[in-house]
């Protein structure tokens, strides 16, 4: 049985000036155990997936399935599987940090839970906060309650919703360390972020959304090896030529720079010598995830293509030598 079913789901928004299609027959599955990447641009429609997944949203079409319990039609069995962290900072001023997961854990009826909150305090850096009050912690400090909000009850399914957008680096580490023991202990994670680097070290499988439908869905390692690309990575103070600022992409004085092979790779350092451009800090590596991420972003029925070729020619690689 798959932890989490999207089968053909639709949401539509209707309003005075028409109407919006957020979702858009979106299919897939996620297994028992996974650590699930679901990422894609802002208005892409992960987060009215992951409203319709908890409940807050109901589908158009389509349905949704969490362990088993169809979120509609069982939604206090669905609900009871899920622990959701979402984006928003939301919390009750009245409670101190410990209050308020007891109070969280009424919610599930589950009671006498105080060495579980005691092993979540301490696993979040919270232990130190247990008596404070709510309105007296940070963003992050509060940032990190929601997550043990989540998972106050064990919840065999484990949702987060850009956990760490906007948090020190400090958390992001407490928090990676705490939920990938939790998905080694057999708990299911579904994790959006716009951290490409964090999903591509957390995720063994990634599906990207764009304009409410799955455009790519692969194992980590099958995206990044269907790009079959090499980058260019340096910096220059200078501007670069229009016809070479065409092919990069350029962050402050940063460069990247994508060629399919060393005959390529060449020809960009050659014209970049032609042209006068100054390179600093040459880098010649691989493609990571976001490179793939704004690949298939860009133009995702060549990418696929291009992955389905590069795979197939692994495939026949591999068969070769054996």
């Amino acid at each position: 049985m798959s932890a989490v079913i999207f089968d053909r789901v639709e949401k539509t928004y209707h309003g005075a000036r028409g109407s919006l299609k957020a979702l858009d027959g979106v299919s897939f599955s996620i297994e028992p155990g996974e650590f699930f990447g679901l990422l894609g641009p802002n208005g892409a429609g992960k987060t009215t997936l992951i409203s319709v997944l908890a409940g807050l949203g109901r589908a158009s079409a389509g349905s949704v399935t969490v362990m088993g319990h169809e979120v509609v039609r069982d939604y206090a069995n669905a609900r009871k599987a899920l622990g959701i962290v979402p984006q928003e900072l939301v919390f009750d001023p009245f409670f101190s940090v410990r209050e308020t997961l007891v109070i969280q854990s009424g919610y599930f009826g589950v009671r006498h839970n105080d060495a579980w909150i005691d092993e979540l305090l301490e696993g979040l850096g919270l232990a130190d906060k247990a008596k404070a009050n709510m309105r007296q912690l940070s963003g992050g400090m509060k940032r990190r309650v929601l997550v043990a909000q989540a998972l106050v009850h064990r919840p065999p399914v484990i949702v987060l919703d850009e956990p760490t957008a906007g948090v020190d680096v400090e958390l992001r580490q407490t928090l990676w360390q705490f939920i990938s023991r939790l998905n080694k202990q057999g708990h299911t994670v579904l994790l959006t972020t716009h951290y490409l680097e964090e999903a591509e070290a957390l995720c063994g499988r990634i599906a990207m959304l764009k304009k409410g439908r799955i455009v790519a869905l692969d194992r980590t390692e099958n995206l990044l090896a269907g790009t079959a690309s090499t980058m260019l990575r340096f910096k220059t103070d200078q501007t670069l030529p229009a016809a070479i600022a065409a092919q990069a992409r350029v962050t402050g004085r940063s460069v990247q720079m994508q060629a399919h092979d060393a005959q390529e790779a060449e020809t960009l350092l050659r014209g970049l010598r032609e042209q006068g451009v100054r390179v600093e800090d040459l880098e010649i590596g691989r493609a990571d995830l976001e490179d793939v991420f704004l690949e298939i972003m860009q133009n995702p029925a060549q990418a696929e293509a291009q992955r389905a070729a590069a795979l197939q020619g692994t495939q026949a690689s591999t068969e070769a030598a054996a």
